[in-house]
């Protein structure tokens, strides 16, 4: 059975069960962010190694991405699905099993390769989730738009959630227990979408070839350099640079304080993060009256990247005139100010997922959606190294700073793009 003749009831099955399996998937994916980021942090980690822990993880992303659609055009959605999945599992349980007495710097090689696996996972099940939606969504002007922003947006609220419950877990039974934990959960999800996913995914075709995942669409190569630049802008900040700065400016090392910053800090994350999956569910409606019109939106994509670029400006030349003598206000506008942009930068994210499918076809949605956020990996790759450098060279301050010219980057690669 295709996809253009699924009945409308498995139809809107499917999109359940994708959705279903891509929110477990995000939760013990935010949930290991905070974990491993805080539990090194506290084993003495600096920014820099930090930032090494998760560089596998997102070159990974930009190599599985660029196979991605590949695979999943070649062996299925439902197949790569899968595959993300029990990576994910594979992944937890060599974090489990890391030795207690490993030296510092094997440690680190031991978790960025974990991290590496956990990459794979990540973007094989992002893919074959978002490309699902484009051949599931109603032909209706508006429903891509709608089922999209959908999907993204609770993805992120429940990433967000993992943010915090990958916090608490860490100060309330630690880090062996917060990783077998989520590993058995994940692994019983992964039985139960086996069992109970609808059928009428695309199975894949032998034919598909590697080459062909390379766009020849001006449009998709441009915006894919723009959410390079987009995410990278995110995560020079978000990644090291914001989590540290609030763990020193909060604790002053002892177990008690330790406890409540990690509170304090997930409850950050994870409002930032659910922040940003609100407001991309609820995206069409702020733009309902141009939900179909692509040069509209594209228009919209451009005018929306200026907060992206000003808000980490403005804040990282107050860091940077204030220098280290920053107090429990001062973190307090911070994180107002970060929220703030968490909204402006979901709409940017939202539109740009809205037009890689517009601009794609029902042939070429696995091709140009795995090298769509293949760019989006290489994106989070930089912004990751280029936090743990920022942070260590010049603090939070630098991490904004270089935010700011990033988002700038991504402003300048939209305005090309209305011109195409």
């Amino acid at each position: 059975m295709s996809i253009t003749n699924m009945p409308q009831q498995q139809g809107l099955a499917a999109y359940v069960a994708v959705t279903a399996a891509y929110w477990a998937f995000m939760l013990t994916d935010g949930a290991l962010r905070m974990l491993v980021l805080l539990h090194f942090h506290l084993l003495g980690f600096s920014p820099l190694q930090l930032a090494y822990l998760f560089l596998l993880y997102e070159f990974m992303g930009v190599v599985t991405n660029l196979a991605a659609g590949w695979l999943a055009a070649r062996f299925g959605l439902a197949a790569t699905l899968y595959a993300g999945l029990s990576f994910q599992v594979v992944a937890l349980a060599f974090l489990y099993a890391m030795p207690g007495d490993i030296e510092m710097i094997w440690a680190v090689v031991y978790v960025m390769l974990v991290q590496g696996l956990s990459g794979i996972a990540k973007d094989l099940a992002k893919m074959s989730s978002k490309s699902a939606v484009k051949l599931l969504a109603p032909d209706r002007p508006g429903s891509l738009f709608r089922w999209v922003a959908m999907l993204t947006g609770s993805k992120n609220a429940v990433k967000g959630l993992g943010f915090f419950i990958g916090a608490a877990l860490l100060a309330l039974i630690g880090f062996d227990g917060a990783v077998l934990s989520m590993g058995l959960v994940l692994f019983a999800i992964l039985l139960a979408v086996l069992a109970f996913m609808p059928s009428g995914l695309p199975s894949g075709k032998k034919e598909a070839k590697f080459k062909d995942v390379f766009s020849k669409d001006r449009r998709v190569n441009i915006l894919s350099l723009a959410r390079m630049f987009l995410f990278g802008a995110r995560d020079v900040w978000f990644v090291v640079g914001i989590p540290i700065f609030f763990y020193g400016a909060l604790s002053d090392g002892s177990p008690e304080a330790n406890k409540q910053a990690f509170f304090i800090i997930g409850m950050f994350m994870a409002a930032w993060i659910i922040g940003y999956g609100v407001i991309q569910a609820l995206a069409p409606k702020f733009f309902k009256n141009r939900a179909h019109d692509e040069k509209a939106i594209t228009g919209l994509a451009s005018s929306l990247l200026l907060g992206v670029v000003l808000i980490p400006l403005a804040l990282g030349g107050l860091l940077w005139v204030m220098g280290a003598d920053v107090g429990h206000v001062v973190v307090a506008v911070v994180a107002l100010s970060l929220l703030g942009y968490g909204a402006v930068f979901a709409l940017n994210s939202s539109v740009h997922s809205y037009l890689i499918l517009a601009f794609t076809s029902g042939e070429r949605v696995t091709m140009d959606v795995g090298f769509y956020y293949m760019s989006n990996a290489a994106g989070r790759f930089l912004g990751t190294l280029l936090s743990g450098v920022s942070y260590s060279l010049a603090g939070v301050a630098g991490c904004l700073i270089v935010s700011g010219l990033m988002a700038l980057a991504s402003f300048i690669c939209v305005r090309r793009l209305k011109q195409v």
